[in-house]
């Protein structure tokens, strides 16, 4: 089961903003964590980069292995030994 936690925070004179220190624990978020802010549609979404580069590497994995696939592919291609010849 998800469990929602909503809260009401201010918003400084700087702009500023305290993260509620029970979602700080159940995200993980530590005094000096990096995070990310995104903004979408007026909605703004707030993530550890640590998370961030992790999922992005899950997503790059794949493309990483085709690319390699590929290269292999090319590399190994008879037609372009001539080149080596020169």
């Amino acid at each position: 089961m998800i469990k929602i936690i909503i809260k009401t925070i201010k918003v400084s004179d700087k702009g500023q903003i305290a993260i509620p220190s029970e979602i700080r624990q159940k995200a993980g978020i530590e005094k000096g964590d990096d995070l990310i802010l995104m903004q979408e549609n007026g909605k703004i979404m707030i993530e550890k980069i640590q998370r961030i580069s992790a999922k992005m590497s899950d997503d790059f994995k794949d493309l990483l292995k085709n690319s390699e696939k590929v290269a292999k592919k090319l590399w190994s291609n008879k037609k372009d030994e001539v080149w080596n010849s020169l």
